[in-house]
């Protein structure tokens, strides 16, 4: 005879916020008003959201006084001098573009293989993507010796009949970046729609509800609306995946189309991809962990969701690493002298302490999240994403610097210092970065308010206990299906 074992009850128990249940992976939230009220209440600004603010703001304001100082010197001030004609200005560039990715990663390609640990995260994780693209575009501009003409980058009817150069790299940024834009921010608005909603109705100021009301373009939270709703974002979603593919290959050709040793490679795509994706994963961690801690949102960003994009963060790490040792396999088995000597001066030579500061901050310390204790350590997964963002910024730059340095002929082999102008510039595009998402948390939610509550058990209006049924049920050994 079978056996039947009483099923446990979840309040024989005491939940916790992180420990989720078959019918609940948010136990700490008990009905939709929560949701509401947690999530608007970060909207109130704080003494804290104030003073970070005034620190974002004083590094844009030291890095917009530098670039009119470099606009009045000349590019000679930033460090620019031959051999190495692209600085830290490309190395940024790279490196905003790369920290964009997570977002789309996240909230496009995740949410088509149906995810559930993105459905808490996503929204930090878009609006970081919109701002880091905002934040790479500025970098062609500033690298440009007259600045004011960075709009012949963009092919416009002008009757003078000028077209800008197809062969030109800065022309594949200028419409890699605007498309990637283009389609975050369309992506991301759609998303906020619902929400937007949310605040027009419990919006008091008639200014701000009005904004909300235009805003969120009439939502009533109709069926129709709904369905209308799901289809265009699914869509969206499968409309953006192959710009991760995409747009930073588009990147890595501006390398990979050269000639210049450790450049010339047709592995360049695949590991710039891997690289985006895990800089921007990183980046993810830096925002959203200090975001979950402030506000007190622990019950909604669990810790099993930070779990799984350990995880992930732990797989690209890997993918990355492989890319690294691909790359010496290729230089050792090509035969090339030249290659060779490039790579060995990589490792070994002048370019020695920036290389390893990418291998350790990008191969070695993510192993530790085969840890599953570190994985959940949130201290430890904020420090790791420190050292993951400075590991990949120095990728970008082992990746520029040492190939411009040391090409083919001796007497081409150079050397590269930056300068306080190519640091004060770096400061600000930080401080311009954190500047709009801080903007951002003050004015609209940092987690997606409808999706939270599709992943609650809804009210019921009578809760009947079952559980004890089982008792009445008796199981005759020896009755048949003809037995009334």
């Amino acid at each position: 005879m079978a056996t039947l074992a009483h099923p446990r009850r979840d309040d024989d128990r005491e939940l916790r916020s992180n420990i989720p249940t078959a019918s609940n992976r948010l136990p700490g939230i008990r009905d939709y008003e929560q949701v509401d009220r947690d999530v608007i209440a970060t909207l109130r600004p704080s003494l804290g959201w104030f003073a970070a603010l005034g620190v974002a703001i004083l590094c844009l304001i030291i890095g917009a006084a530098t670039w009119t100082y470099q606009i009045h010197e000349g590019l000679g001030a930033a460090g620019y001098h031959p051999p190495v004609m692209w600085g830290v200005y490309i190395v940024t560039f790279v490196f905003w573009v790369g920290i964009g990715h997570a977002g789309t990663l996240i909230s496009a390609i995740l949410y088509l293989f149906r995810a559930g640990f993105r459905t808490t995260i996503y929204r930090a994780a878009e609006a970081m993507t919109v701002f880091a693209v905002m934040t790479a575009g500025l970098f062609p501009i500033l690298h440009l010796g007259r600045p004011w003409k960075f709009f012949w980058l963009i092919p416009y009817p002008n009757w003078r009949l000028i077209w800008p150069n197809p062969k030109s790299p800065l022309v594949w940024d200028v419409f890699a970046i605007l498309t990637y834009l283009t389609v975050s921010a369309t992506f991301f608005y759609v998303g906020l729609i619902p929400d937007i909603a949310v605040l027009r109705d419990q919006e008091t100021n008639p200014v701000r509800k009005r904004m909300f009301s235009v805003l969120s373009l009439g939502w009533r939270n109709s069926d129709r609306e709904w369905r209308h709703f799901t289809r265009a974002y699914l869509f969206l979603a499968a409309f953006a995946t192959p710009l991760v593919l995409s747009v930073h290959s588009v990147v890595s050709f501006d390398f990979a189309m050269a000639l210049t040793p450790g450049w010339h490679a047709t592995i360049f795509p695949p590991y710039f991809v891997a690289g985006a994706i895990f800089s921007g994963i990183g980046m993810v961690f830096t925002i959203c962990i200090p975001l979950r801690k402030f506000f007190k949102l622990e019950h909604i960003i669990t810790i099993n969701d930070i779990d799984a994009a350990a995880k992930l963060c732990l797989f690209t790490s890997m993918v990355v690493g492989l890319a690294y040792l691909t790359e010496f396999q290729v230089a050792w088995m090509s035969g090339n002298a030249v290659e060779q000597e490039y790579f060995w001066n990589r490792v070994f030579g002048q370019w020695w302490w920036a290389a390893w500061i990418m291998l350790i901050c990008n191969m070695v310390l993510p192993l530790s999240l085969f840890s599953q204790k570190l994985r959940r350590n949130t201290t430890w997964l904020f420090i790791l994403s420190i050292f993951i963002n400075l590991g990949m910024w120095f990728e970008r730059f082992v990746i520029v610097i040492p190939s411009l340095s040391h090409e083919f002929e001796p007497w081409q082999w150079g050397t590269y210092a930056p300068t306080w102008v190519d640091y004060s510039i770096l400061l600000g595009s930080f401080g311009w970065f954190f500047m709009w998402f801080l903007l951002f948390i003050r004015q609209l939610p940092v987690m997606a308010i409808s999706e939270v509550k599709e992943i609650i058990p809804p009210k019921r209006r009578v809760h009947e206990d079952h559980s004890h049924d089982l008792d009445a049920l008796v199981i005759d050994p020896g009755a048949t299906m003809g037995d009334d």
